[in-house]
């Protein structure tokens, strides 16, 4: 071999490693980069456990359902409501511009959004979630097990006119929707799995707010009693007083009476009403119970029993028996408390879930979880901020 002159194959090595160093050179600003932004993305938080979600003014909390612990605050500018989105991991928060996901198990807020003005009721049922746009009249109809990070596969029915309304979607694909416009709410209609009309009603003024009993009878409030659609019949229940207005309910499987509120002063600025009602969906007959205190619409439950519950403002929750009427039992929750004008304004608000009852306390900042058959405390916490609205996820 001649001096100075070097094999073909240790020029070929050489080469390579030149061009190996000069890849690196080049590629070393995208690897830091590359690990730049997945030092960026936030990591992943330990799961809530049963999560309860309460508002307040300018966010959400998320805490664990046993300990009551604070797992997360959410700031979320403008008044926003929460509701089970109807699995075990999810929450609907509507906000100003439509119904937004929550993953409360995630602790967090997703992209995943059902615009629409006015977002208003969420009513899980037989498996399916439906959202109803004040705004605009329409009906968005879901299954929550398809929630996540994208959004679900929907169906959608656009009311003849936006109103506050409400709409449920039984087991048999039919949808029990109300009807009216933005000036008057006049009753409800009843579609078919491809919406054609079934039936109707026109026979409730001012109708407001739904809720279930055993055997899938749908009751809908009206200032004069209320509309039971059971077994394809529409039926009328009146008010043992002219004006008897009911707007809220909260009904049961367990059960097939449902509880409602029952005002009957049509010119109260705010009547603060110490009469519930109790619905009968099998014999169609209403009863009026005096639970001697006053309570709002945040009030209102049901035990894992069907027990019917009320969140008095003598701090006390009332059990009553649905079919009796009768009060089995007083529940010590809080002190005494009033209900303030503006509807917006945090009040105490009773949610239930298996036989826990959550309770706020906006005066003390306080939340409370009770044990419904023994009345036990079970926990309790502080919170930075009032709270105001308050929910969770279905249990397990």
């Amino acid at each position: 071999m001649k001096h100075g002159v070097r094999p073909r194959a240790t020029i070929a090595l050489t080469a390579l490693l030149a061009a190996c160093v000069t890849l690196t050179a080049c590629g070393g600003g995208n690897s830091s980069e590359a690990a730049a932004e997945t030092s960026a993305k936030p990591p992943v938080k330990p799961a809530v456990k049963e999560p309860i979600v309460a508002t307040y003014d300018g966010g959400l909390y998320v805490l664990d359902g046993a300990t009551l612990k604070v797992a997360e605050d959410i700031p979320l500018k403008g008044f926003n409501r929460v509701n089970p989105a109807g699995d075990d991991r999810h929450v609907m928060v509507s906000t100003a511009a439509g119904f937004q996901v929550m993953d409360a198990v995630g602790r967090r807020l997703t992209d995943v959004e059902f615009k629409g003005p006015k977002p208003g009721h969420v009513v899980h049922h037989a498996g399916r979630t439906v959202l109803f746009s004040d705004g605009t009249g329409e009906v968005t109809v879901f299954d929550p097990a398809d929630l996540g990070d994208t959004r679900p596969k929907t169906t959608t029915y656009d009311s003849a006119a936006p109103h506050h309304g409400v709409a449920i979607q039984l087991a048999n694909g039919e949808l029990v929707t109300t009807l009216g416009t933005e000036e008057k709410r006049v009753g409800i209609t009843v579609l078919g799995k491809d919406r054609e009309e079934i039936t109707r009603s026109e026979e409730c003024p001012g109708v407001h707010g739904e809720a279930t009993a055993r055997g899938e009878a749908v009751v809908i409030g009206c200032e004069d009693g209320v509309l039971v659609y059971r077994d394809g019949v529409i039926k009328k229940v009146k008010s043992p007083t002219e004006y008897g207005r009911i707007g809220n309910q909260a009904g049961s499987d367990e059960s097939p009476v449902v509880l409602g509120d029952y005002k009957k002063d049509k010119d109260a600025e705010l009547e603060r009403p110490e009469q519930v009602s109790l619905i009968d969906t099998e014999s169609g007959t209403m009863r009026l119970v005096d639970i001697g205190t006053s309570y709002t619409f945040r009030s209102l439950a049901r035990g894992p029993h069907g027990e019917a519950l009320v969140l008095g403002t003598d701090g006390k929750i009332h059990v009553i028996d649905p079919e009796t009427g009768d009060i089995t039992k007083k529940i010590a929750a809080l002190g005494s408390w009033q209900e303030p004008l503006d509807w917006q304004q945090p009040r105490p608000a009773l949610f239930v879930r298996d036989h826990t009852a959550y309770v706020s306390d906006p005066s003390g900042k306080k939340l409370l979880a009770i044990d419904i058959e023994s009345g036990k405390r079970l926990a309790s916490t502080e919170l930075p901020t009032a709270p105001n609205e308050l929910s969770g996820v279905k249990g397990h």
